[in-house]
């Protein structure tokens, strides 16, 4: 078997997927944030059904700042955790605005000073609205990286970000992410992935767990 290169992954990937993006819908990098938080252990599809009404209402962190938490758990309560998520994201508005003008900072140690922003979060924003490389880490990517041996299965979601950092060009972080997410999201999904068409099959540690794995 030919061990398939972290750049043949990618291109491959871009062939599949070339219009992989961020599905989180957002107009400021703000809504970004916020948008990023809410969507811990939901679905990008669930939140984009709750931000418009939320960010009509407050669209900047000066307005979700002075926010009424009822109010926010009422707009965001059909999303799972809504509760703390409101108060999160009440929390973070409130940190932009005593600590940055109701800006979002753009590096790891200040994003992930804010409430309810962990490395995914800081990674996604600092990826997305500033163009900076990185790798944000969701199950999708943690799926992937593993069943293509670019980590082990042991590994946390930190040690996962490592390795890909060390294995995919610098250049690519910010693609990789998206690229991964819809490949994770759209074909090799948690439950029945698509292995009779998979390009990848040969290298993935997990063919022989699926008896339909081979191509037709």
């Amino acid at each position: 078997m030919k061990k398939i290169s972290s750049d043949e992954i990618l291109d491959q990937l871009e062939i599949m997927f070339p219009e992989a993006h961020c599905e989180l819908i957002h107009e400021s990098t703000f809504q970004l944030l916020i948008a990023v938080i809410l969507s811990a252990q939901t679905t990008d599809a669930s939140v984009n059904k709750v931000t418009p009404a939320l960010f009509e209402k407050y669209p900047t962190a000066n307005e979700l700042a002075r926010a009424d938490l009822k109010d926010v758990e009422n707009i965001i309560r059909n999303i799972g955790l809504y509760r703390n998520k409101a108060k999160n994201i009440i929390a973070c508005a409130k940190e932009l605005v005593e600590n940055y003008d109701g800006e979002v900072p753009s590096n790891m140690k200040q994003l992930t000073s804010l409430s309810g922003v962990g490395r995914k979060t800081a990674n996604v924003v600092m990826s997305v609205a500033f163009d900076i490389p990185a790798i944000a880490v969701d199950t999708h990517v943690e799926r992937i990286s593993k069943r293509l041996g670019l980590a082990k299965q042991q590994d946390s979601v930190l040690q996962v970000e490592v390795k890909l950092k060390r294995k995919l060009n610098r250049q690519r972080w910010n693609r990789a992410h998206h690229l991964f997410i819809f490949f994770g999201r759209y074909f090799c999904t948690a439950k029945n992935p698509k292995c009779s068409e998979c390009p990848f099959i040969e290298n993935c540690r997990e063919k022989n767990k699926n008896p339909g794995h081979r191509k037709s």
